[in-house]
């Protein structure tokens, strides 16, 4: 299938963007997704979360504590190392296996983290940013979330900068404080269409 590399920094509106796909009738694997079944109650990282951080990072729910992992994380290098070496090698199966069954016009991988991983660009045919200012990021992030200004500042700082992503990005789509979710649809739309005609074609181009 014709691959998709679908990214953003947080607060962008890359998930409403793949839910348009989605409804296109593309194919959509969204990695941030998966992330939150393994650590949901009785998620498959749930256990070696637990070893190797203690029942502090377990909520009572017994799902991760999204929270004092943040904190953790942020406080250590070493601690996000060891947290990524469990969680991604479970992400990335998780991902092939839903990829290898996905029908649809084409496929869509929502990531993130696609340009920090550095091993996405030979995987996918096309890489699409979702694109806002920095401002705007912190003040929608805020309003779904209620996480403080620094809190923010430091998620966004762990993510690669607007211009990295931008860099690296074959389609862009705007999505910024003066978008309307008409404006946001119709430049997702334009694009669906650009992109069914390269799958039909079996282009990169």
């Amino acid at each position: 299938m014709y691959k998709i590399g679908l990214t953003g920094g947080i607060g962008s509106g890359k998930s409403r963007v793949a839910d348009y796909l989605a409804g296109w009738g593309a194919a959509v694997i969204d990695t941030d997704v998966i992330a939150h079944e393994l650590t949901a109650p009785g998620g498959a990282a749930i256990e070696p979360i637990r070893q190797h951080f203690g029942a502090d990072v377990i909520a009572p729910t017994g799902a991760l504590d999204r929270h004092a992992m943040r904190e953790l994380v942020f406080e250590s290098p070493e601690a996000r190392h060891q947290l990524e070496s469990i969680i991604h090698p479970m992400i990335s199966s998780v991902t092939k296996t839903r990829a290898a069954s996905a029908q649809g016009c084409y496929l869509v991988f929502v990531v993130p983290l696609l340009v920090e991983s550095g091993r996405w660009r030979d995987q996918l045919d096309r890489i699409c940013v979702v694109d806002c200012d920095p401002p705007t990021q912190v003040a929608r992030v805020q309003a779904r979330s209620g996480l403080t200004q620094e809190a923010i500042a430091r998620i966004m700082s762990a993510q690669a900068s607007r211009e990295a992503r931008l860099a690296v990005a074959d389609d862009v789509v705007t999505n910024d404080a003066h978008t309307s979710v008409d404006d946001l649809e119709r430049r997702t739309w334009e694009l669906h269409k650009q992109w069914c005609a390269l799958a039909h074609q079996g282009s990169p181009a």
